[in-house]
């Protein structure tokens, strides 16, 4: 195999991991950054910030869904947001939390508050009870919190008094909640499919090059048993990354690593046939990349770009920094596509025989990073094909763990 600069694929960078927050201004946070002083010049714009603030500290926790650890982390900033003397968050089975004055008298009777807004998904405004002079909780409003019109908890405001702008700010309050909610349902469908598309990558991978790749082993068992044992090894360390089961993402450096151990293979059964070129930046190797996002374009050009010509074939794979990005072509010299066959299989309209690479590697990266950032394919009938690739360098949620 050819490097053309001082890089082994094998070296591991650090990676550069940024949180950001979304849905909240950049000018808002740096603001509140700064300081309280900073925050404003007017009661209107302080009480702006400081909602905004209070807000984004809530919304993290919600994000994995209506748990107990999250509804507890999450319950102090949505008091705040209300104003009330305490707050008490449901799901549909049970209390999961209870912050705030009364949580020795009243947590024990919060669900059963919640029990009408749960059968009917309306809000309730409650007489509450207490022979405590001192307690403050003498009224609760309970609103709904729903995902796709199912109501699946309730969040209830409790207070000295049951007024019209506690029952609007507690509805409003809870159609934020519904909002992060449903932000979550969508991440975990985006996982679910991510996951499904990587296994149906795997279900493509395993019975095509397992078996090849098994064939071209036991070929050298009797004349060169280290190389038999050597590609063993390789194989088993392919085969180890590609099924692993934990991680959306990968770094590039181990992605290419990957793709080294299955160009290992491959050249022992192509010989001198299969030449590969790599060219690879040493600033990318950390980027965060989808999990098996470049290995099934390289097996592409193998397959479908050199087993069925005649003569040498030619891989070049090339990762380049490109300031905010980073510039990632796979390409090879082999028989290329019909363009308006290659359109379709991208579209979904046909699903080519042997698998579903390209279309399944472009959709992960528009759902990941958006619909900027598809494959971009250059290719021809006769004329080889070259498959390109644009990542951002940093993306909110993209890290290798």
């Amino acid at each position: 195999m050819e490097y053309l600069v001082g890089v082994r694929v094998e070296y591991l960078v650090g990676v550069a991991v940024v949180a950001v927050l979304v849905g909240v201004p950049a000018f808002v946070l740096w603001r509140v950054m700064r300081g309280r002083r900073e925050l404003g010049t007017s009661p209107a714009e302080r009480a702006t910030f400081e909602t905004l603030h209070t807000a984004s500290l809530a919304g993290p926790p919600l994000r994995a869904g209506l748990t107990a650890d999250g509804a507890e982390r999450a319950s102090r900033h949505l008091r705040a947001l209300l104003g009330s003397a305490a707050l008490a968050v449901t799901d549909v089975e049970r209390l999961l939390v209870y912050d705030g004055a009364g949580d020795d008298h009243h947590a024990d009777q919060a669900f059963e508050h919640a029990e009408a807004t749960l059968n009917d998904g309306r809000t309730q405004v409650l007489t509450i009870d207490c022979d405590l002079l001192e307690c403050p909780i003498r009224h609760a409003v309970v609103v709904p919190l729903t995902t796709d019109d199912r109501v699946v908890g309730a969040l209830a405001a409790y207070g000295q008094t049951a007024s019209a702008g506690l029952v609007r700010a507690a509805q409003e309050v809870a159609g934020w909640v519904d909002s992060q909610l449903e932000l979550a349902e969508l991440d975990r469908s985006r996982t679910l499919l991510m996951e499904a598309e990587v296994r149906a990558l795997r279900a493509q991978i395993s019975p095509h090059f397992i078996y090849n790749s098994l064939t071209t082993i036991a070929s050298f068992v009797r004349t060169d048993p280290e190389r038999a044992r050597e590609l063993l090894l390789e194989f088993a360390d392919f085969t180890r990354y590609s099924f692993r089961r934990h991680g959306e993402f990968t770094t590039l450096a181990e992605e290419l690593r990957s793709i080294d151990r299955y160009l290992i293979l491959e050249r022992a059964r192509f010989g001198d046939q299969l030449q590969v070129t790599l060219r690879i930046a040493p600033e990318v190797l950390p980027v965060a990349v989808p999990f098996l996002c470049l290995q099934p374009l390289v097996e592409n050009a193998v397959r479908h770009g050199l087993e069925s010509r005649n003569g040498v074939g030619r891989i070049t794979i090339i990762a380049e920094d490109a300031g905010a990005e980073c510039r990632i072509s796979v390409e090879d010299d082999g028989l290329g596509m019909d363009p308006d066959r290659l359109r379709r299989i991208l579209a979904g309209e046909i699903t080519p025989a042997g698998g579903v690479g390209l279309a399944n590697v472009d959709e992960r990266l528009r759902q990941v990073y958006g619909d900027d950032y598809g494959l971009v394919v250059e290719t021809a009938s006769g004329a080889g094909t070259k498959v390109n690739i644009r990542l951002p360098k940093y993306h909110p949620g993209v890290s290798a763990r």
